[in-house]
Protein backbone atom coordinates (compact mmCIF):
# COMPACT_ATOMS: atom_id res chain seq x y z
CA UNK A 1 0.00 0.00 0.00
CA UNK A 2 1.01 3.96 -0.61
CA UNK A 3 3.71 3.04 -3.21
CA UNK A 4 4.67 0.45 -6.10
CA UNK A 5 4.35 0.39 -10.05
CA UNK A 6 0.69 -1.02 -9.18
CA UNK A 7 -0.35 1.61 -7.23
CA UNK A 8 0.71 4.81 -9.24
CA UNK A 9 -0.42 2.96 -12.75
CA UNK A 10 -3.77 3.14 -11.00
CA UNK A 11 -3.45 6.89 -10.46
CA UNK A 12 -2.62 7.02 -13.95
CA UNK A 13 -5.39 4.93 -15.23
CA UNK A 14 -7.57 7.31 -13.17
CA UNK A 15 -5.80 10.39 -14.72
CA UNK A 16 -6.38 9.13 -18.46
CA UNK A 17 -10.21 8.09 -17.29
CA UNK A 18 -10.80 11.95 -15.89
CA UNK A 19 -9.02 13.15 -19.10
CA UNK A 20 -11.51 11.56 -21.55
CA UNK A 21 -14.73 11.89 -19.57
CA UNK A 22 -14.02 15.43 -17.58
CA UNK A 23 -11.57 16.68 -20.19
CA UNK A 24 -13.86 16.36 -22.62
CA UNK A 25 -17.00 17.52 -20.94
CA UNK A 26 -15.02 21.10 -19.55
CA UNK A 27 -14.45 21.81 -22.75
CA UNK A 28 -18.24 22.05 -23.28
CA UNK A 29 -17.79 25.66 -23.49
CA UNK A 30 -15.92 25.77 -26.55
CA UNK A 31 -18.85 23.42 -28.23
CA UNK A 32 -21.45 25.60 -26.73
CA UNK A 33 -20.04 28.46 -28.36
CA UNK A 34 -20.12 26.80 -31.88
CA UNK A 35 -23.22 25.32 -31.76
CA UNK A 36 -25.08 28.41 -31.02
CA UNK A 37 -23.03 30.36 -33.40
CA UNK A 38 -22.46 28.12 -36.16
CA UNK A 39 -23.58 24.61 -36.51
CA UNK A 40 -27.28 25.35 -34.88
CA UNK A 41 -27.98 29.27 -34.80
CA UNK A 42 -31.39 30.28 -33.47
CA UNK A 43 -31.16 27.18 -30.96
CA UNK A 44 -31.60 29.02 -27.57
CA UNK A 45 -28.15 28.38 -25.36
CA UNK A 46 -30.41 26.76 -22.18
CA UNK A 47 -31.34 24.07 -24.87
CA UNK A 48 -27.78 23.75 -26.23
CA UNK A 49 -26.86 23.41 -22.31
CA UNK A 50 -28.50 20.42 -21.90
CA UNK A 51 -26.14 18.40 -24.27
CA UNK A 52 -23.45 19.10 -22.22
CA UNK A 53 -25.71 18.75 -18.57
CA UNK A 54 -27.03 15.35 -19.94
CA UNK A 55 -23.49 14.52 -20.24
CA UNK A 56 -21.74 15.09 -16.67
CA UNK A 57 -25.62 13.83 -15.42
CA UNK A 58 -24.96 10.47 -16.80
CA UNK A 59 -21.41 10.66 -15.81
CA UNK A 60 -22.01 10.83 -12.11
CA UNK A 61 -25.55 9.49 -11.68
CA UNK A 62 -24.09 6.02 -13.62
CA UNK A 63 -21.41 6.17 -11.29
CA UNK A 64 -23.75 4.58 -8.64
CA UNK A 65 -23.80 1.64 -10.78
CA UNK A 66 -20.55 1.18 -12.26
CA UNK A 67 -18.90 2.33 -8.94
CA UNK A 68 -20.27 -1.05 -7.25
CA UNK A 69 -19.35 -2.95 -9.93
CA UNK A 70 -15.68 -2.45 -8.46
CA UNK A 71 -16.44 -3.90 -5.34
CA UNK A 72 -17.93 -6.79 -6.63
CA UNK A 73 -14.65 -7.57 -9.17
CA UNK A 74 -16.03 -6.31 -12.32
CA UNK A 75 -13.64 -3.18 -12.55
CA UNK A 76 -11.91 -4.44 -16.03
CA UNK A 77 -15.36 -5.35 -18.04
CA UNK A 78 -16.69 -1.79 -16.63
CA UNK A 79 -14.01 0.21 -18.25
CA UNK A 80 -13.76 -2.31 -21.70
CA UNK A 81 -17.28 -0.74 -21.84
CA UNK A 82 -17.37 2.50 -21.04
CA UNK A 83 -14.03 3.29 -23.52
CA UNK A 84 -16.15 1.89 -26.15
CA UNK A 85 -19.07 3.98 -25.33
CA UNK A 86 -16.74 6.78 -25.34
CA UNK A 87 -15.49 6.53 -28.46
CA UNK A 88 -18.48 5.55 -30.27
CA UNK A 89 -20.10 8.57 -28.98
CA UNK A 90 -17.16 11.04 -30.63
CA UNK A 91 -16.85 9.77 -33.60
CA UNK A 92 -20.66 9.89 -34.34
CA UNK A 93 -20.72 13.25 -32.87
CA UNK A 94 -18.18 14.31 -35.38
CA UNK A 95 -20.99 13.39 -38.20
CA UNK A 96 -23.67 14.67 -36.28
CA UNK A 97 -25.59 17.93 -37.65
CA UNK A 98 -29.05 18.15 -35.21
CA UNK A 99 -29.68 19.00 -31.85
CA UNK A 100 -31.37 15.91 -31.28
CA UNK A 101 -28.29 13.90 -32.76
CA UNK A 102 -25.74 15.75 -30.60
CA UNK A 103 -28.20 15.24 -27.38
CA UNK A 104 -27.80 11.38 -28.29
CA UNK A 105 -24.32 11.35 -28.98
CA UNK A 106 -22.19 13.69 -27.14
CA UNK A 107 -25.08 13.83 -23.93
CA UNK A 108 -26.77 10.47 -23.98
CA UNK A 109 -23.77 8.03 -25.40
CA UNK A 110 -20.75 10.14 -24.23
CA UNK A 111 -22.28 10.57 -20.33
CA UNK A 112 -23.23 6.69 -20.21
CA UNK A 113 -19.42 5.71 -20.81
CA UNK A 114 -18.12 8.65 -19.12
CA UNK A 115 -20.14 7.47 -15.87
CA UNK A 116 -19.02 3.59 -16.70
CA UNK A 117 -15.09 4.92 -17.01
CA UNK A 118 -14.98 7.70 -14.45
CA UNK A 119 -16.27 6.65 -11.07
CA UNK A 120 -14.71 2.83 -10.86
CA UNK A 121 -10.96 4.32 -11.85
CA UNK A 122 -11.45 7.13 -9.76
CA UNK A 123 -12.39 5.12 -6.62
CA UNK A 124 -10.00 2.52 -7.38
CA UNK A 125 -7.45 4.60 -6.41
CA UNK A 126 -7.33 4.97 -2.28
CA UNK A 127 -8.00 1.47 -1.96
CA UNK A 128 -4.06 1.07 -2.58
CA UNK A 129 -3.54 4.13 -0.36
CA UNK A 130 -4.11 5.18 3.48
CA UNK A 131 -5.73 7.98 4.27
CA UNK A 132 -3.36 9.54 6.47
CA UNK A 133 -0.11 9.40 4.02
CA UNK A 134 -0.45 10.32 0.10
CA UNK A 135 -4.22 9.74 -0.27
CA UNK A 136 -5.02 13.23 -1.28
CA UNK A 137 -2.21 13.88 -3.33
CA UNK A 138 -2.77 10.55 -5.40
CA UNK A 139 -6.14 11.87 -6.05
CA UNK A 140 -5.08 15.09 -6.81
CA UNK A 141 -2.81 13.61 -9.80
CA UNK A 142 -5.67 11.35 -11.24
CA UNK A 143 -7.92 14.15 -11.15
CA UNK A 144 -5.67 16.74 -12.68
CA UNK A 145 -6.76 14.58 -16.05
CA UNK A 146 -9.64 16.80 -15.86
CA UNK A 147 -7.09 19.86 -16.48
CA UNK A 148 -4.80 17.85 -19.05
CA UNK A 149 -7.85 17.04 -21.55
CA UNK A 150 -9.45 20.46 -20.64
CA UNK A 151 -6.08 21.69 -22.16
CA UNK A 152 -5.17 19.44 -25.28
CA UNK A 153 -9.07 19.30 -26.56
CA UNK A 154 -9.54 23.50 -26.23
CA UNK A 155 -6.17 22.98 -27.84
CA UNK A 156 -6.99 20.58 -31.24
CA UNK A 157 -10.29 22.84 -31.43
CA UNK A 158 -8.41 26.39 -31.63
CA UNK A 159 -5.97 24.83 -34.06
CA UNK A 160 -7.68 22.50 -36.31
CA UNK A 161 -11.33 23.71 -37.05
CA UNK A 162 -10.64 26.75 -39.16
CA UNK A 163 -8.52 24.32 -41.42
CA UNK A 164 -10.32 21.34 -41.85
CA UNK A 165 -13.55 21.84 -40.19
CA UNK A 166 -15.36 20.61 -37.28
CA UNK A 167 -16.03 17.39 -38.41
CA UNK A 168 -12.38 16.14 -38.14
CA UNK A 169 -11.41 18.34 -35.70
CA UNK A 170 -14.10 16.04 -33.36
CA UNK A 171 -12.36 12.62 -35.01
CA UNK A 172 -9.10 13.95 -33.89
CA UNK A 173 -10.61 14.34 -30.65
CA UNK A 174 -11.89 10.35 -30.59
CA UNK A 175 -8.27 9.28 -32.03
CA UNK A 176 -6.88 10.62 -29.10
CA UNK A 177 -10.04 8.88 -26.85
CA UNK A 178 -9.18 5.56 -28.73
CA UNK A 179 -5.87 5.88 -27.21
CA UNK A 180 -5.69 6.84 -24.25
CA UNK A 181 -8.70 3.92 -23.49
CA UNK A 182 -6.04 1.55 -25.21
CA UNK A 183 -3.53 2.33 -22.64
CA UNK A 184 -6.04 2.32 -19.32
CA UNK A 185 -7.26 -1.30 -20.30
CA UNK A 186 -3.55 -2.82 -20.13
CA UNK A 187 -2.92 -1.15 -16.73
CA UNK A 188 -6.06 -1.22 -14.69
CA UNK A 189 -6.24 -3.83 -12.06
CA UNK A 190 -8.05 -3.71 -8.77
CA UNK A 191 -6.87 -4.28 -5.34
CA UNK A 192 -10.04 -4.83 -2.70
CA UNK A 193 -11.38 -8.10 -2.51
CA UNK A 194 -14.96 -8.47 -4.34
CA UNK A 195 -18.01 -8.23 -2.06
CA UNK A 196 -20.45 -9.83 -4.57
CA UNK A 197 -23.36 -9.53 -1.79
CA UNK A 198 -23.86 -6.06 -1.39
CA UNK A 199 -26.16 -3.95 -3.33
CA UNK A 200 -25.82 -0.82 -5.75
CA UNK A 201 -26.62 1.63 -2.67
CA UNK A 202 -25.93 1.52 0.77
CA UNK A 203 -28.64 3.27 2.17
CA UNK A 204 -27.54 3.03 5.94
CA UNK A 205 -25.08 5.50 4.88
CA UNK A 206 -27.87 8.15 4.46
CA UNK A 207 -28.34 8.25 7.83
CA UNK A 208 -25.24 9.03 8.47
CA UNK A 209 -25.01 13.09 9.11
CA UNK A 210 -21.83 13.68 8.08
CA UNK A 211 -22.25 11.80 4.78
CA UNK A 212 -25.75 13.25 4.55
CA UNK A 213 -24.63 16.82 4.68
CA UNK A 214 -21.70 16.12 2.40
CA UNK A 215 -23.90 14.94 -0.45
CA UNK A 216 -26.40 18.11 0.46
CA UNK A 217 -23.10 20.32 0.17
CA UNK A 218 -21.91 19.07 -2.80
CA UNK A 219 -25.05 18.84 -4.30
CA UNK A 220 -25.01 22.70 -3.90
CA UNK A 221 -21.82 23.02 -5.06
CA UNK A 222 -22.12 21.22 -8.36
CA UNK A 223 -25.66 22.62 -8.92
CA UNK A 224 -23.66 26.19 -9.99
CA UNK A 225 -19.47 25.10 -10.55
CA UNK A 226 -19.95 24.42 -14.31
CA UNK A 227 -22.23 27.09 -15.45
CA UNK A 228 -18.89 29.24 -15.90
CA UNK A 229 -17.15 26.31 -17.84
CA UNK A 230 -19.78 26.46 -20.39
CA UNK A 231 -20.47 29.86 -20.83
CA UNK A 232 -17.28 32.07 -20.18
CA UNK A 233 -16.46 31.65 -23.88
CA UNK A 234 -19.90 32.74 -25.24
CA UNK A 235 -19.67 35.53 -22.79
CA UNK A 236 -16.22 36.57 -24.16
CA UNK A 237 -18.08 36.61 -27.69
CA UNK A 238 -21.33 38.16 -27.00
CA UNK A 239 -20.59 40.85 -24.46
CA UNK A 240 -16.82 41.40 -24.85
CA UNK A 241 -16.81 40.84 -28.45
CA UNK A 242 -13.57 38.56 -28.74
CA UNK A 243 -12.95 36.87 -31.59
CA UNK A 244 -13.27 32.66 -31.69
CA UNK A 245 -9.54 32.14 -30.80
CA UNK A 246 -9.69 34.05 -27.89
CA UNK A 247 -12.78 32.93 -26.96
CA UNK A 248 -10.86 29.19 -26.74
CA UNK A 249 -7.82 30.89 -24.96
CA UNK A 250 -10.50 31.75 -22.13
CA UNK A 251 -11.93 28.51 -21.88
CA UNK A 252 -8.26 27.39 -21.96
CA UNK A 253 -7.15 29.15 -19.38
CA UNK A 254 -9.46 28.11 -17.04
CA UNK A 255 -8.89 24.33 -17.60
CA UNK A 256 -5.09 25.04 -17.52
CA UNK A 257 -4.96 26.35 -14.18
CA UNK A 258 -6.75 23.54 -12.99
CA UNK A 259 -3.51 21.14 -13.02
CA UNK A 260 -1.37 22.97 -10.34
CA UNK A 261 -4.58 23.50 -8.41
CA UNK A 262 -5.36 19.77 -8.18
CA UNK A 263 -1.71 18.94 -6.72
CA UNK A 264 -1.82 21.99 -4.34
CA UNK A 265 -4.76 21.25 -2.90
CA UNK A 266 -3.95 17.48 -2.72
CA UNK A 267 -0.61 18.20 -0.97
CA UNK A 268 -2.50 20.57 1.38
CA UNK A 269 -5.31 18.53 2.41
CA UNK A 270 -2.26 15.82 3.22
CA UNK A 271 0.25 17.68 5.19
CA UNK A 272 -1.91 19.97 7.13
CA UNK A 273 -5.74 20.60 6.66
CA UNK A 274 -7.04 16.78 5.50
CA UNK A 275 -9.34 16.82 2.15
CA UNK A 276 -12.76 17.87 3.48
CA UNK A 277 -11.56 21.19 5.61
CA UNK A 278 -9.19 21.88 2.30
CA UNK A 279 -12.46 21.16 0.12
CA UNK A 280 -14.60 23.68 2.13
CA UNK A 281 -11.08 26.44 1.60
CA UNK A 282 -11.97 25.81 -2.38
CA UNK A 283 -15.86 25.90 -2.25
CA UNK A 284 -15.81 29.53 -0.60
CA UNK A 285 -13.22 30.72 -2.63
CA UNK A 286 -14.99 29.50 -5.67
CA UNK A 287 -18.37 31.26 -4.06
CA UNK A 288 -16.41 34.45 -3.88
CA UNK A 289 -14.99 34.41 -7.26
CA UNK A 290 -18.19 33.79 -8.98
CA UNK A 291 -19.59 37.12 -7.20
CA UNK A 292 -16.63 38.66 -8.42
CA UNK A 293 -17.72 38.22 -12.36
CA UNK A 294 -20.45 40.46 -12.15
CA UNK A 295 -17.42 43.44 -12.00
CA UNK A 296 -15.86 41.88 -14.88
CA UNK A 297 -15.96 44.17 -18.08
CA UNK A 298 -13.10 44.04 -20.16
CA UNK A 299 -10.91 41.34 -21.27
CA UNK A 300 -7.77 41.85 -19.12
CA UNK A 301 -11.04 41.70 -16.50
CA UNK A 302 -12.28 38.31 -17.86
CA UNK A 303 -8.84 36.38 -18.20
CA UNK A 304 -8.35 36.95 -14.19
CA UNK A 305 -11.59 35.87 -13.71
CA UNK A 306 -11.35 32.66 -15.69
CA UNK A 307 -7.61 32.02 -13.82
CA UNK A 308 -8.68 32.06 -10.16
CA UNK A 309 -12.08 30.86 -10.48
CA UNK A 310 -10.53 27.73 -12.91
CA UNK A 311 -8.20 27.49 -10.06
CA UNK A 312 -10.29 27.06 -7.06
CA UNK A 313 -13.31 25.41 -9.56
CA UNK A 314 -10.71 22.48 -10.09
CA UNK A 315 -9.88 22.09 -6.64
CA UNK A 316 -13.58 21.68 -5.75
CA UNK A 317 -13.75 18.61 -8.29
CA UNK A 318 -10.31 17.24 -7.44
CA UNK A 319 -11.18 16.74 -3.62
CA UNK A 320 -15.03 16.18 -4.08
CA UNK A 321 -13.69 12.27 -4.73
CA UNK A 322 -11.20 12.36 -2.03
CA UNK A 323 -12.96 13.70 1.02
CA UNK A 324 -15.93 11.34 0.07
CA UNK A 325 -13.34 8.66 -0.05
CA UNK A 326 -12.45 9.49 3.60
CA UNK A 327 -15.60 8.88 4.67
CA UNK A 328 -15.26 4.94 4.31
CA UNK A 329 -13.59 3.31 6.34
CA UNK A 330 -14.37 0.31 4.57
CA UNK A 331 -12.33 -0.08 1.59
CA UNK A 332 -14.82 -3.00 0.10
CA UNK A 333 -17.73 -0.57 -0.04
CA UNK A 334 -15.29 2.38 -1.46
CA UNK A 335 -16.98 2.04 -4.98
CA UNK A 336 -20.49 1.81 -3.85
CA UNK A 337 -20.38 5.35 -1.41
CA UNK A 338 -18.04 7.19 -3.78
CA UNK A 339 -20.66 6.24 -6.55
CA UNK A 340 -24.31 7.20 -4.14
CA UNK A 341 -22.37 10.78 -3.72
CA UNK A 342 -21.84 10.75 -7.40
CA UNK A 343 -25.46 9.84 -8.08
CA UNK A 344 -27.21 12.66 -5.91
CA UNK A 345 -24.70 15.53 -7.06
CA UNK A 346 -26.08 14.33 -11.10
CA UNK A 347 -29.36 15.79 -10.51
CA UNK A 348 -27.38 19.37 -9.79
CA UNK A 349 -25.24 19.01 -12.96
CA UNK A 350 -28.22 18.25 -15.12
CA UNK A 351 -30.28 20.94 -14.07
CA UNK A 352 -28.08 23.70 -13.02
CA UNK A 353 -26.21 24.85 -16.34
CA UNK A 354 -29.42 25.13 -18.55
CA UNK A 355 -30.70 27.09 -14.89
CA UNK A 356 -27.72 29.24 -14.95
CA UNK A 357 -28.95 29.80 -18.77
CA UNK A 358 -32.54 30.78 -18.39
CA UNK A 359 -31.61 33.14 -15.68
CA UNK A 360 -29.05 35.00 -18.14
CA UNK A 361 -32.21 34.64 -21.06
CA UNK A 362 -34.73 36.05 -18.16
CA UNK A 363 -32.47 39.16 -17.60
CA UNK A 364 -31.76 39.62 -21.11
CA UNK A 365 -35.59 39.57 -22.19
CA UNK A 366 -35.61 43.17 -19.57
CA UNK A 367 -33.58 44.57 -22.17
CA UNK A 368 -30.52 44.42 -19.65
CA UNK A 369 -27.08 44.42 -22.15
CA UNK A 370 -23.29 43.69 -20.98
CA UNK A 371 -23.11 46.67 -19.13
CA UNK A 372 -25.85 46.26 -16.98
CA UNK A 373 -24.75 43.14 -15.89
CA UNK A 374 -26.53 40.76 -18.35
CA UNK A 375 -25.37 37.69 -16.74
CA UNK A 376 -26.32 39.25 -13.20
CA UNK A 377 -29.18 36.86 -11.99
CA UNK A 378 -26.90 33.66 -13.05
CA UNK A 379 -23.81 35.35 -11.11
CA UNK A 380 -25.52 35.76 -7.98
CA UNK A 381 -27.09 32.51 -8.05
CA UNK A 382 -24.04 30.68 -8.71
CA UNK A 383 -22.46 32.73 -5.73
CA UNK A 384 -25.00 31.98 -3.48
CA UNK A 385 -25.56 28.28 -3.80
CA UNK A 386 -21.56 27.62 -4.00
CA UNK A 387 -21.77 29.50 -0.33
CA UNK A 388 -24.68 27.11 1.11
CA UNK A 389 -22.78 24.47 -0.35
CA UNK A 390 -19.44 25.66 2.02
CA UNK A 391 -22.29 25.84 4.86
CA UNK A 392 -23.20 22.66 4.68
CA UNK A 393 -20.03 21.25 4.19
CA UNK A 394 -18.86 22.95 7.68
CA UNK A 395 -21.43 21.11 9.58
CA UNK A 396 -20.20 18.01 8.06
CA UNK A 397 -16.96 18.70 9.41
CA UNK A 398 -18.46 19.82 12.58
CA UNK A 399 -21.00 16.96 13.22
CA UNK A 400 -18.00 14.32 12.24
CA UNK A 401 -15.03 15.53 14.26
CA UNK A 402 -18.04 15.63 17.24
CA UNK A 403 -18.48 11.93 16.36
CA UNK A 404 -15.08 11.28 16.43
CA UNK A 405 -14.60 13.21 19.91
CA UNK A 406 -17.37 10.16 21.26
CA UNK A 407 -15.70 7.67 20.08
CA UNK A 408 -18.48 6.58 17.33
CA UNK A 409 -18.31 5.60 13.73
CA UNK A 410 -15.52 6.89 11.39
CA UNK A 411 -12.62 6.18 14.11
CA UNK A 412 -8.96 7.45 13.19
CA UNK A 413 -10.79 9.45 9.64
CA UNK A 414 -9.23 13.02 9.08
CA UNK A 415 -11.61 15.51 7.64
Amino acid sequence: MDGGFRAWAQVAVAHLGSFNSWGYMNSFGLFQSYYTSTLLPGTPASSISWIGSLQIFLAFGIGSVSGRALDAGYLRLVVLAGCALQVLAVMTASVSTTYWQLLLTQGLCKGLGDGLVFCPTVANVPTYFSPDKRRAVAMGIAASGTATGGIVFPLIAQRLMPSVGYGWTVRVMGFIVLFNSVVMLVLVKPRAPRERSGGFFEWSAFREPPYALFCAGMFAVWLALYFAFYYVSEYGKTYIAVDTSTSLTLLLVMNAIGAPSRVLFGVLADKLLGPLHALILAVSFTGVMFYTWIAVRDLPGLFAFCSLYGFFAAACQGLFPASCANMTADTTKMGARTGMAFAVVSVATLTGPPLGGALVQAREGKGEGAGAGGYLYAQIFGGSVLVVGAGLLVLSSWWRRREQGAGHGGKGLRS
